[in-house]
């Protein structure tokens, strides 16, 4: 992997996580970070290190199939920190615990994202979303627009 040097370099860093997100590459993803990385998972705790962020991508692959898209990415004058906004599209496959039942609801959600990135790799992955809008409309309280 080559090192970012550059914001461009950063930002190519960002975009290459998200693409491995769409892509289900779980691997693809892992290897974007640095073996001590920090995940703050939204509304939640923070988790540390690549074995733990393996466990989370498991995690979430058997409850939720997502994908992003309108992926905007910033980085900062020295290339050590980037963020990303994008909408989340998903479905709700099976019942998380703690919120509510699965059966195949689809969401949308504004996403926000910060990262930091050192020595090429991401160091830190901190997400936030609505988790109150996600229950409403995995309840069906509220319904994404056509489209979403």
């Amino acid at each position: 992997m080559t090192l970012p040097t550059s914001q461009s370099g950063a930002l190519r860093l960002v975009e290459q996580y998200y693409a491995a997100f769409n892509a289900g590459d779980a691997q693809g993803m892992l290897a974007l970070l640095t073996p001590d990385v920090r995940h703050d998972i939204n509304e939640g705790g923070r988790e540390v290190g690549v074995e733990a962020f393996r466990a989370f991508l498991t995690r979430m692959d058997a409850h939720y199939r997502e994908r992003v898209e309108d992926l905007a990415v910033m980085v900062n004058g020295d290339s050590t920190r980037a963020a990303a906004e994008f909408t989340i599209h998903g479905e709700y496959l099976s019942t998380d615990p703690g919120l509510p039942e699965a059966h195949g609801q689809r969401y949308a959600l504004p996403v926000g994202a910060f990262f930091e990135i050192r020595e090429g790799r991401i160091a830190r992955v901190t997400n936030y979303y609505n988790l109150a809008e996600w229950s409403r409309q995995v309840r069906g309280d509220h319904v994404p627009e056509e489209g979403a």
